[in-house]
């Protein structure tokens, strides 16, 4: 991979790098067959992973029809690429029509690094918040919410890995360069997750995101993936 990056200064991939970035980067340029080949793995995982799991999103889904009211899967636009926005898919967590009011203020401070209220293991993100439901809650422990998303890798608007997309109302906080992180094809996994999760805060998310960038591979996507496993299986930092 060529980089056209300014003011870059990364460590090892196993040191740390978030706190080793000096924080802007140019646009990423990336060798094609790579890129082909990273494309190749999303679709083919993905589909193969949605025909063989599909009796368990029929059991989600009854679950979530049996114990509340409201559609099985929480549709939400967020932005991609270039801050292109999509619609993007989870399995319902949530009780219908709630009001968002709660998350648009938690994500102003979080992104300010103001928030407050973290448990003792730091945890930035909400940990009770009132609206998620008791299915979802155990949805979001497992990451299970998140399999619907594998619908968005098929589409071509995520990644198995990259950047998470953020919600257009987020970024009216961000600063320029925490922008950079929209360079890329967003992801349902990424280095933050691999890193800390919910423990990480919001600036340090942002340079992993931008480390990811500025140094991917389909070895560190690969990386990346397989040390998602063991985060999802003890649901460390998910909320």
């Amino acid at each position: 991979m060529k980089k056209d990056a300014t003011a870059l200064n990364l460590a090892a991939p196993d040191t740390q790098p978030a706190a080793a970035f000096q924080i802007r980067i140019g646009v990423p340029r990336h060798n094609q067959l790579a890129l082909f080949t990273k494309r190749a793995i999303d679709v083919i995982a993905c589909g193969a992973i949605m025909i063989v799991g599909a009796p368990l999103f029929l059991i989600i889904a009854a679950l979530i029809k049996l114990t509340s009211r409201g559609p099985i899967f929480f549709r939400q636009v967020r932005l991609g690429r270039d801050g292109e926005p999509f619609t993007f898919y989870k399995f319902r967590t949530m009780r219908h029509n709630n009001d968002d009011s709660v998350h648009r203020s938690f994500s102003r401070d979080f992104i300010k690094g103001q928030a407050e209220g973290a448990d003792e293991h730091g945890v930035f993100k909400m940990v009770r918040d009132p609206r998620v439901t008791s299915v979802g809650r155990f949805l979001r422990r497992t990451s299970l919410d998140e399999l619907p998303q594998f619908w968005n890798v098929i589409r071509g608007e995520m990644s198995l890995v990259g950047p998470r997309p953020p919600i257009s109302y987020e970024i009216e906080h961000y600063e320029d360069w925490h922008k950079d992180r929209l360079r890329v094809k967003p992801g349902l996994t990424g280095l933050w997750q691999v890193s800390g999760r919910s423990q990480v805060p919001f600036d340090e998310m942002v340079k992993l995101d931008l480390y990811y960038i500025s140094q991917w591979s389909v070895a560190l996507d690969l990386k990346i993936i397989w040390k998602t496993i063991p985060v999802m299986v003890k649901g460390d930092g998910a909320y």
